[in-house]
C-alpha cells in the first residue's frame, strides 16, 4: 500500500476543516496509508522585515526538512509550481509508485510559504492555481484531490 504523508507548518484551529480532514483521510483509507505532519509554525511579527520573514521560513523550512527522506517522493505545494490538473495529479500518483517510490511526501508550507531548501528537495512543484490559500484550506483542498486523483484512477464517476 502507497504511504502518503502532508507535510504541512502549523495547526488546523477551526472545527470544519478538521472535519473535512478526517472525513478524506477516511475515504482516502483504502487507497494509501495518510498520516498528516505538523511542524510548528513561528510567530510573524506584524511588520516583519525581509530578514526576519526569510529566518521564519528557513527555520520552518528545517523543521519539515528533518521530516523527510532520501528515499521519499517530495511533491511541495508551491504557487510557482506547476499548474496541475486533477488527471494529471491521477497520473501522477500511478506512476511515482512504478518510478521505485512507496512514500510520497506532499509538503505545505506556513503563512509565509516554503523554503529554498525544500523547493530545492522537491521532485516536483505543483499549483492549484496562482491564489494563496490559507494553509488549513490548502490542507482540505489537498487531500480531496488526492481522493479524487485515486477515483479517476479507479475510473469512479467521482471525477467529472
Amino acid at each position: 500500500m502507497l504511504n502518503i504523508r502532508i507535510l504541512v507548518v502549523g495547526k488546523v484551529k477551526e472545527n470544519y476543516f478538521s472535519q473535512a480532514i478526517v472525513e478524506y483521510s477516511k475515504r482516502l483509507s483504502r487507497f494509501a496509508k495518510i498520516d498528516i505532519v505538523e511542524v510548528k509554525d513561528r510567530p510573524t511579527p506584524e511588520k516583519a522585515s525581509a530578514a526576519e520573514n526569510n529566518e521564519i521560513i528557513e527555520r520552518e523550512g528545517e523543521a519539515l526538512s528533518k521530516k523527510i527522506s532520501n528515499q521519499d517522493f517530495v511533491i511541495a505545494l508551491a504557487i510557482e509550481g506547476k499548474l496541475i490538473s486533477s488527471p494529471d495529479l491521477a497520473e501522477n500518483l500511478k506512476k511515482i509508485p512504478v518510478e521505485g517510490f512507496s512514500k510520497i511526501d506532499f509538503v505545505i508550507g506556513g503563512s509565509l510559504g516554503l523554503s529554498k531548501q525544500i523547493k530545492q528537495r522537491a521532485d516536483l512543484k505543483i499549483s492549484f492555481g496562482r491564489i494563496t490559500l490559507p494553509h488549513q484550506l490548502a490542507r482540505v483542498v489537498l487531500l480531496e484531490q488526492i481522493y479524487r486523483a485515486f477515483m479517476i484512477n479507479e475510473g469512479s464517476p467521482y471525477h467529472k
